[in-house]
């Protein structure tokens, strides 16, 4: 059932030197705060770690000589990281959990930062990174602009940057090397697939937005509104609150919902822990698996419980293993190959139909 996006591609000169990332996965999934999805726990298929979109020629590639760095050997670096949220998503735990993961499989020194969701902590946590001595550094940002004091610091000690998960507003190939994350306009255009299949196309809907000040939570709204527009109008978005990608506010933007629009006919949480959140307020409501229809967001092991569950609808993914394409760029760009300014992933997705057996690939 996994349908394939080409919209956003890897340039044509990357695919051989991240053939070898493409074929590594994490060592590790992450567990959820809550222990439900104990309840199918599996193994972590051997296919579920990130894949390189098809490449697009054409698309705009950087080297080590055109952003003014000097070649090295990543074995003898030290790489820094910085998250960006509190490890309380079971987002955030894979993502690390899969940097840690590749550094030493690597053997590679990694220092690691958490800003905890305060945007002038990750400023201060980038910076020291640097004056402890990181050579190049891997980003997780919370916002996707304000990071020019992160830039000036980088480019004086010419340390090479690349984001991940979230796009940070600035000159690629000048400010960082590469981004590397979904397609998250594709993401919002899938859940509104997933969303017009249950509903029928027809009936109001909420969407419960993602955090403020990022790309992802702009991105997976336009992708979902513009393909209601385009391919059922009869659906009509009548509630649009932000849930800051967070369950304990997704469950009271939830409840809200329930008493200013109780005839609500579907939700789009723009990540699994609102979308969880959600269903625990339509239990606390009283409501049936099923009375409303959600779609949600990245693909943790409870999200895709509750589509067994009879909760959720559908859950597109949106894989958090970077580890491994990230070191890998990092490996090709100090080696003085070329590299993707935006390297795009394929994303998975559950439903009812497979969400029993694919459990596995879930984090």
């Amino acid at each position: 059932m996994q349908r394939t996006t080409h919209r956003r591609f890897l340039a044509r000169p990357v695919v051989v030197s991240l053939a070898a990332a493409v074929a590594l996965t994490a060592t590790s999934c992450a567990k959820s705060e809550d222990d439900a999805a104990n309840d199918t726990s599996s193994s972590t298929s051997a296919d579920s770690g990130q894949k390189v979109a098809e490449p697009k020629p054409g698309s705009k590639t950087c080297t080590i000589d055109t952003f003014g760095g000097k070649k090295l050997d990543l074995k003898n670096a030290t790489v820094g990281f910085s998250q960006s949220e509190k490890e309380a998503n079971p987002f955030r735990i894979a993502e690390t959990q899969s940097i840690e993961d590749e550094a030493k499989s690597r053997g590679v020194k990694l220092l690691t930062a958490n800003a905890q969701s305060q945007f002038s902590k990750q400023i201060s946590d980038v910076q020291d990174l640097l004056a402890k001595g990181a050579d190049l550094l891997v980003i997780a940002p919370l916002n996707s602009d304000g990071w020019e004091p992160v830039f000036k610091a980088a480019a004086a000690k010419k340390v090479p940057i690349v984001t991940i998960d979230r796009k940070i507003n600035a000159a690629p190939c000048k400010d960082y090397v590469s981004f590397i994350a979904s397609d998250f306009v594709e993401q919002g255009a899938r859940a509104a697939d997933q969303m017009i299949a249950q509903t029928g196309g027809e009936g109001e809907v909420a969407i419960l937005l993602g955090s403020a000040g990022n790309n992802v939570t702009t991105e997976r709204t336009k992708g979902f509104k513009d393909q209601i527009a385009k391919k059922a109008p009869g659906l009509k978005v009548v509630f649009e609150q932000t849930g800051d990608f967070a369950r304990e506010k997704g469950q009271q933007v939830t409840e809200q919902l329930i008493q200013s629009k109780p005839g609500i006919k579907g939700i789009y949480a723009e990540n699994d822990e609102m979308g969880l959140g959600a269903v625990a307020a339509l239990k606390g409501a009283g409501k049936k698996p099923g009375d409303v229809k959600i779609v949600t967001v990245d693909g943790t092991r409870n999200a895709v419980k509750g589509i067994v569950d009879g909760w959720i609808s559908g859950v597109i993914e949106s894989n958090p293993r970077f580890g491994p394409l990230a070191f890998q760029t990092l490996d090709s760009f100090t080696k003085g190959e070329e590299v993707a300014q935006d390297i795009i992933i394929e994303d998975g997705a559950y439903d009812p139909d497979n969400a029993k057996t694919d459990i596995g690939k879930a984090y």
